[in-house]
């Protein structure tokens, strides 16, 4: 589907260790997003990120104890933190975490970029190189469909793309929501391949030479094993 793929933060190796790490973060997500409200079905941001931590197979005991920790009123607090850099290759790099502690934070994800011949930014060097934007990718529909609903329901939809495995949406960020009740409206059995509000890239730059490839894969692997990074964005595409 095209650049929803594309910019798409690269999935965890599903071994025990990382699905520890998953629930970890997937269970302070839900925790931090349900102090807000705890029902679903009125804080949009606790509903995405219960399905979006579905996706991952995080049990279900798991975002009820969340849940259930919040209403309770357990005074736990973490801070959401960005952090921009600039990976091999020149690729272009966002980190985003959340933490008890930013000064663990700050020089575990420092270490990365160090170990991986890269370098952490300061805020606001990157960022401004990409854009957020809500990414749904849906199978079995067609770009004309999709075209219908976003005029029907006076969606501002910056793209939408079409090929043999579906059609990519990309809207603003602020229109998550609106676009995605939109769709469920069309058809409430709807399958989100994508459904999620990230960081897509202006820009894209190839790697082609073996040691850069070899250092962005082990600035991945790397991120991928912190327990305080949430998602990480880039704009390498592997040659």
């Amino acid at each position: 589907m095209g650049r929803a793929f594309e910019v798409r933060k690269q999935a965890m190796a599903k071994t025990a260790a990382a699905k520890t790490r998953i629930y970890s973060k997937y269970g302070r997500e839900v925790y931090m997003a349900a102090k807000g409200n705890p029902d679903p079905e009125i804080n949009m941001e606790l509903k995405r990120i219960i399905e979006r931590a579905k996706k991952e197979q995080v049990p279900g005991d798991i975002i009820k104890r969340a849940i259930d920790k919040a209403k309770g009123g357990t005074d736990e607090n973490y801070s959401e933190v960005r952090y921009e850099g600039f990976g091999p290759g020149n690729s272009l790099f966002i980190v985003e975490c959340l933490t008890d502690n930013v000064a663990r934070t700050i020089s575990n994800v420092r270490n990365c970029f160090t170990k991986s011949n890269s370098k952490l930014g300061i805020s606001g060097s990157v960022v401004h190189m990409f854009e957020e934007k809500s990414v749904f990718a849906i199978k079995d529909m067609t770009e004309d469909e999709i075209l219908e609903i976003i005029i029907e329901n006076d969606i501002d939809a910056s793209d939408i793309e079409e090929d043999e495995q579906g059609v990519s949406i990309f809207g603003k960020s602020t229109d998550y929501a609106k676009i995605r009740n939109a769709l469920l409206s069309f058809d409430d059995k709807i399958e989100f391949v994508t459904d999620e509000i990230m960081w897509v890239p202006l820009t894209e730059v190839t790697l082609k030479n073996q040691e850069d490839i070899d250092m962005y894969n082990k600035l991945m692997t790397m991120l991928d094993e912190l327990d305080d990074v949430k998602d990480v964005y880039n704009n390498a595409i592997i040659e």
